[in-house]
C-alpha cells in the first residue's frame, strides 16, 4: 500500500512516516500544501494523510482540488481543530475521516486499516471474479446468483485481497492488517479463517478462487 502524507510539521511527519513504514507502508511526504497538491498529482496512492492548516495551501484546498478532479482516494485529515463546525466543513470537502491532533499513532493506524478496507476508491461497488460477485457496498457474495453468509471478518479478508489485484498477501501481512498480531496466534487464525471461507466460497465443481501460494501466501482471482 502506498500512502502520501502531507503535514508541515517536521517532527510529526517524520515520526509519523517512520511508524508507517515499520508498518510496511510506502510512504511520499511533502512538507506543505503546495508539494503536496504536486505529488498527488504525480503518483498513485491507496490514501491520503492531509494536514488542515499548511503554508503553500491549505488541507481544505487540496482536499475540494483532489475531489473536483474526479480523485476518491481516501483521505484522512489531521487538524488541531476540533470545533464540531471544523469537522463538519472537512467533512463535507470530502474528507473520509478526522483525526484531532494530538493523538496516538495506534489510533492513526486502525484508522487507516478501516478506510483500506472500505475501498472507497473502486469506481464500481460490485466486483465480479468469474460467477462469485462480491457487493463492496453490503460486504455480500453471490456465487451463481446463491447468497453465500459470510462473517465480517471473513469480508475483511475478502475485501484486503480486492484491494491487492495480482498480487499473493502473505500471511504475516493478513494477520497483522486482520488481527493486529502477526506472530504464530495471528497467521494460525488466518489460516482457519481462510480454510473456512474456502468452504463457503467453493461449491463442489465450482472453480476455486482463493488460491494458497505455498510459501508465500493468498491470492483472490480466477485460474492457479
Amino acid at each position: 500500500m502506498r500512502l502520501l502524507l502531507i503535514e508541515d510539521n517536521d517532527r510529526l511527519r517524520e515520526t509519523l512516516a517512520a511508524g508507517l513504514r515499520a508498518q510496511d507502508y510506502e510512504v511520499d511526504t511533502a512538507a506543505d500544501g503546495t508539494e503536496g497538491w504536486r505529488m498527488a498529482g504525480e503518483a498513485e496512492h491507496d490514501l491520503i494523510i492531509l494536514d488542515r492548516m499548511m503554508p503553500g495551501m491549505d488541507g481544505l484546498e487540496i482536499l475540494r482540488r483532489l475531489r473536483t478532479s474526479g480523485s476518491s482516494v481516501p483521505v484522512l485529515m489531521l487538524t488541531a481543530r476540533d470545533a464540531i463546525p471544523d469537522r463538519v466543513e472537512g467533512i463535507d470537502a470530502g474528507a473520509d475521516d478526522y483525526l484531532t491532533k494530538p493523538f496516538a499513532v495506534a489510533e492513526l493506524l486502525a484508522r487507516l486499516r478501516m478506510l483500506l478496507r472500505r475501498g472507497h476508491h473502486r469506481a464500481d461497488p460490485i466486483v465480479l471474479i468469474g460467477d462469485l460477485e462480491i457487493d463492496t457496498v453490503s460486504h455480500s457474495a453471490r456465487r451463481g446468483g446463491r447468497r453465500i453468509h459470510i462473517t465480517p471478518k471473513e469480508y475483511a479478508l475478502i475485501d484486503y485481497l480486492l484491494a491487492r489485484p495480482g498480487e499473493v498477501v502473505s500471511r504475516s501481512e493478513l494477520a497483522k492488517q486482520l488481527y493486529d498480531n502477526e506472530d504464530d496466534t495471528g497467521q494460525n487464525a488466518i489460516e482457519v479463517l481462510v480454510m473456512r471461507l474456502r468452504r463457503k466460497l467453493h461449491p463442489p465443481g465450482a472453480q476455486p478462487v482463493l488460491h494458497t501460494r505455498r510459501g508465500f501466501g493468498y491470492e483472490l482471482g480466477g485460474l492457479p
